[in-house]
């Protein structure tokens, strides 16, 4: 019975996202701001949705580690799982503004936790830093998209700006479609209202769920949300980012996961942190494992997304193969398999260093062309 709330919850969280970013896009759209920036704010906060649902939820419950374990999990899925499935199924083209302003600023971001993470606790203090961050963030998205939608307004202004006898229906159109622009906007509001709600309830059920899987099995909170509530409150990226690299929409797929995890370390744990009453303490596993293999990920972001501005097949073969064996690592950590200090060894000493010095050799080379 358990499992079957847990799965009703998962598909309330997806489609509560579904028609939270529906909404909200259009409501964006209205507002004269750019694709580019719907994609990295609405669309990939919208994905995000469910994972703060679920944080906030696990901190009312007083399950921090459930919070703190399914932002940093969601960021490892995101990157090597759903980066990497997206490149599998065809090349992923990067915009310059992911390259030069977005992809470092996840970086930044990623350090700054592990940072805050090394006395052992995420505090109200370490939150407030990270959400007025993703303040700052939002209000620069929000300056740049209006000055881009101007500049467009001018060139579609002058573009259109010449007599003739089809002008006088044209100043007509816009008062003929007043009353149908407001009834779109109090839909849009109504599919985001209903967005949230069902996102709140999905989240109820998950983090029961999880939770009482935990205790059953004697699985620490903090892996059952680095990997079962991880995983699923990432759907929505998921289904966003492959639809989008099927669709050839491909800078969608990466701006999607680019700044879900912007909002996840800003957003989701900034609030879980400041609301969370004393603070989230961290395991001793998880300040040594699983926030630097989430900054390393991050880090490896850089050289892959560098190297041409596009992330070919085998570099999502290498992305989707990392998840594997993180995976792997955790399941094998539960259950304290002998096995585990030979895979730490391989993971930490050999496998991540050797990919990271490739990817940095492939993207200098990538540059000598444009410099010769």
């Amino acid at each position: 019975m358990v499992v079957f709330w847990m799965v009703l919850g998962l598909l309330f969280l997806l489609v509560g996202a579904e028609v939270l970013v529906r909404g909200a896009s259009k409501l964006a759209s209205s507002w004269g701001i750019s694709p580019l920036i719907i994609g990295l704010t609405v669309v990939a906060f919208g994905t995000s949705s469910p994972e703060l649902a679920v944080s906030l939820k696990a901190v009312a419950s007083g399950q921090a580690g459930l919070a703190m374990g399914n932002v940093v999990g969601s960021n490892i899925f995101n990157v090597l799982f759903i980066l990497g499935i997206s490149a599998i199924i065809a090349p992923l083209v990067v915009s310059k503004q992911l390259i030069r302003l977005d992809v470092p600023l996840m970086i930044a971001a990623s350090v700054l936790v592990f940072f805050f993470a090394q006395d052992g606790a995420f505090g109200q203090i370490e939150g407030g830093i990270l959400f007025s961050a993703l303040i700052i963030y939002l209000v620069y998205l929000v300056v740049q998209g209006r000055k881009e939608s101007k500049v467009d307004a001018k060139e579609v202004s002058l573009n259109a700006d010449t007599p003739g006898p089809s002008e006088s229906p044209k100043r007509e159109n816009p008062k003929r479609e007043t009353p149908k622009e407001e009834t779109h906007w109090a839909i849009n509001v109504g599919m985001v209202l209903i967005g949230l709600l069902l996102l709140v309830q999905g989240s109820n059920w998950l983090v029961e769920g999880a939770v009482f899987i935990a205790q059953a099995f004697g699985v620490s909170e903090v892996v059952i949300g680095l990997t079962i509530v991880a995983a699923g409150t990432s759907l929505p990226e998921v289904v966003t980012s492959v639809m989008a690299s099927i669709k050839g929409e491909r800078d969608i797929a990466v701006g999607n996961v680019v700044g879900s995890n912007l909002f996840n370390l800003l957003g989701v744990l900034g609030l879980s942190s400041l609301l969370a009453p004393g603070g989230i303490p961290l395991t001793e596993s998880f300040i040594g494992f699983d926030l630097p293999v989430m900054a390393v990920v991050a880090f490896a972001c850089l050289p892959i997304f560098f190297s041409g501005g596009v992330i070919s097949r085998w570099e999502g073969l290498v992305l989707f193969g990392y998840y594997v064996v993180y995976t792997v690592y955790l399941i094998l950590a539960t259950s304290h398999h002998d096995s585990l200090p030979l895979l730490s060894k391989t993971l930490f000493y050999f496998a991540i260093p050797i990919t990271l010095i490739t990817l940095v050799a492939l993207a200098f080379r990538s540059k000598e062309p444009e410099l010769g």
